[in-house]
């Protein structure tokens, strides 16, 4: 893998909570290291509004961030991507694009906090467990040695980190 940061797409298929929160989560903790985007298979168009409001809470820089389809990231001249995560089952199990430079590929699946029914605080408990899921994984992901790795022990990781505590039922099935 190049010397140069790299590039990690998570997807989901809205792209309005769990691929955007896990875009900024990487973007603070593997600043320099690491660059990362979402996108989504059939995207909102626009972040859910509890997204914004968790990230925001919690010292992110929102201003960059917006739901866009994952064909922007199979285009000619999108960011040669070295790993792409899917973070919702849905997404998963969907026929990717062909992306350019083959990354390696995981699925980090969690529950959907936008599916969350009850009062608003129930609402953004749900945003907050997915958080902390995601960063939990994420914090695992940005300590791996990858340049050191081999590409079976790398992808071995990174599924291993799909099957982290608050897996979804895809992401813990043997593949």
């Amino acid at each position: 893998m190049a010397d140069r940061p790299f590039n990690a797409l998570f997807l989901c298929t809205g792209n309005s909570a769990r691929s955007i929160i896990a875009e900024a989560i990487l973007n603070k903790l593997g600043a320099g290291r690491f660059k990362a985007f979402s996108a989504g298979s059939q995207p909102k168009g626009q972040i859910n509004p509890n997204t914004i409001i968790l990230l925001d809470g919690l010292g992110y820089d929102t201003s960059g961030l917006r739901s866009k389809s994952w064909s922007e990231f199979a285009q000619p001249g999108a960011p040669s991507l070295d790993f792409v995560f899917t973070v919702c089952d849905n997404a998963a199990g969907e026929s990717c694009p062909l992306w350019p430079g083959q990354p390696m590929t995981a699925h980090w699946g969690v529950p959907d906090p936008a599916e969350a029914t009850g009062s608003p605080a129930e609402a953004a408990l749900a945003f907050k467990d997915a958080y902390q899921m995601l960063h939990q994984r994420i914090a695992v992901f940005t300590s791996l040695p990858i340049r050191s790795l081999d590409q079976l022990s790398l992808q071995a990781k990174l599924k291993a980190i799909g099957r982290m505590q608050g897996a979804t039922s895809k992401a813990v099935e043997p593949t």
